[in-house]
């Protein structure tokens, strides 16, 4: 079940945020420690920003959060992909912002990049990563309805 999260599963959430992303990008640098990783999701992404889970009764086993159009986040509980989940939350992004979306991930990442491009969205710009905090090459897509 997808639902809005509340304060309650900011700790979840950053644990889910930091197994995958170790799992899914071994090589990029982090710019954050853990626990600064924990205190972002309990001060700023559940409080500030238009946070959804992937609930499992009573589990978190992914989430999304969105900045306006910007898919921010979206991470899968290692365990748990090939689920679905990364589908379910990506297709409720796009009914939250009907009207087109945007996304960063890093060059490096070529599952999340095949996974965005069968989801409808197309690459746009490249960059040398000099502009991110992991200073990773990266890749921006953009996804709009009516291209689909």
């Amino acid at each position: 079940m997808i639902r809005r999260a509340t304060p309650a599963d900011a700790a979840a959430m950053a644990e889910v945020w930091l197994r995958s992303r170790t799992a899914a990008l071994p090589t990029v640098r982090r710019a954050h420690s853990d626990d600064d990783v924990r205190a972002w999701f309990r001060n700023v992404v559940v409080p500030h920003r238009e946070s959804w889970v992937a609930d499992d009764e009573g589990v978190i086993v992914g989430l999304l959060v969105l900045d306006g159009s910007w898919v921010s986040q979206l991470y899968v509980e290692p365990a748990r992909r090939g689920e679905g989940i990364g589908t379910s939350l990506l297709n409720h992004a796009k009914q939250q912002c009907p009207d087109g979306l945007e996304l960063w991930t890093f060059q490096v990442n070529v599952l999340a990049q095949r996974f965005y491009e069968n989801h409808g969205f197309v690459e746009v710009e490249r960059t040398d990563g000099a502009a991110n905090e992991e200073l990773e090459p990266d890749v921006r897509y953009v996804w709009n309805r009516a291209v689909e």
